[in-house]
């Protein structure tokens, strides 16, 4: 049972370089983010073995171990989108007028965001995403893989902090590989995901 596939890079790996060296790309890529593929559907097969034989009394691990694994995919498919070589700069249209709205400006939000991700505590991702509920954007911390994800939020725009990520070329110094990030980030794509998730939620209630 395979369902999950490992999504081809956008760009070569040395593309984003000087930020991001193609060595780092490579392994991130095609290891780490290979690994996460490989373990959903890993746990996919175990969880159908489970019910075929009606003993289901190791779902918890293999639920556990799914929602960890597909979240490094997912993460992973969204990070690689969120960078360009072609990035950088500050948003436009109605990206820029939601980051106004919801941070005062784009330099508050860049702030926000920096201390967000620089106080990770051990691995995670900082991410920037629309909430459904409220229509604003919210900046927030995400554990690991999957921990502490709002409810209703959708993610735009996500940075890895795992060390995997960045200590190959910036060694424990987080704060130079968050700015390196800044350079290449994707606007684009992250002005469409919002319109995509504008979209998706219209007409959404909580009651």
């Amino acid at each position: 049972m395979t369902v999950y596939t490992l999504p081809e890079l956008p760009y070569d790996y040395a593309a984003l370089e000087p930020h991001i060296s193609g060595r780092i790309m490579e392994l991130h890529h095609d290891k780490h983010h290979a690994a996460y593929v490989a373990g959903a559907n890993a746990a996919l097969e175990a969880l159908a073995a489970a019910r075929e034989a009606g003993d289901l009394g190791a779902v918890n691990l293999w639920e556990k171990n799914l929602a960890f694994n597909l979240g490094g995919h997912v993460n992973h498919s969204v990070f690689w989108q969120n960078l360009s070589p072609h990035g950088g700069g500050e948003p436009e249209g109605d990206l820029a007028a939601a980051i106004n709205d919801s941070f005062g400006s784009f330099a508050a939000f860049q702030a926000h965001f920096t201390a967000t991700a620089l106080g990770i505590q051990g691995s995670g991702w900082a991410v920037l995403a629309y909430d459904s509920v409220s229509g604003g954007l919210v900046v927030f911390q995400l554990f690991d893989q999957q921990g502490n994800v709002p409810v209703g939020t959708i993610p735009l725009f996500m940075v890895d902090m795992w060390e995997h990520a960045f200590y190959l070329d910036y060694l424990n110094v987080k704060a130079d590989y968050l700015k390196a990030v800044w350079n290449i980030v994707n606007w684009e794509d992250v002005s469409q995901r919002l319109s995509d998730a504008v979209s998706r939620s219209h007409g959404l209630i909580v009651r």
